[in-house]
């Protein structure tokens, strides 16, 4: 439990490490990155307006329906990211500052990074 704890306690002194020095703007709006055991969630900010602007996640319509085709949570995410690309573009959102949200930049966060890449967004 302790560990668990301390786990938890790193992840959010990175993240507070991070949010000093990124913050989204109606240019180049935050692309923020959440992970659970299941799920993975992702958004685009304008912190100066404090709005989100576009999410997608493992909960989404589109997702559900291709999740039983896809193999494992990484392919997840990359679709994720795709998907989170695609509706960035059609609101007219082609650059973004990206917030891995002190999760470290490996497996499910980096493959969703990739996804957002690959659909498009330059960050």
């Amino acid at each position: 439990m302790a560990v668990c704890n301390l786990k938890q306690e790193m992840r959010l002194k990175r993240k507070k490490r991070i949010r000093a020095k990124i913050a989204g703007t109606s240019e180049r709006p935050r692309l923020t990155v959440f992970r659970t055991a299941k799920h993975i969630y992702a958004q685009i900010i304008n912190d100066e307006m404090g709005i989100s602007m576009v999410t997608a996640s493992t909960l989404s319509k589109e997702i559900r329906e291709k999740r039983d085709k896809l193999e494992g949570k990484v392919n997840v995410a990359l679709e994720v990211g795709k998907l989170i690309a695609a509706k960035a573009l059609a609101k007219g959102i082609k650059k973004v500052v990206f917030d891995r949200c002190g999760f470290l930049y490996h497996g499910r966060v980096k493959a969703l990074s990739n996804g957002a890449r690959e659909g498009g967004l330059d960050f």
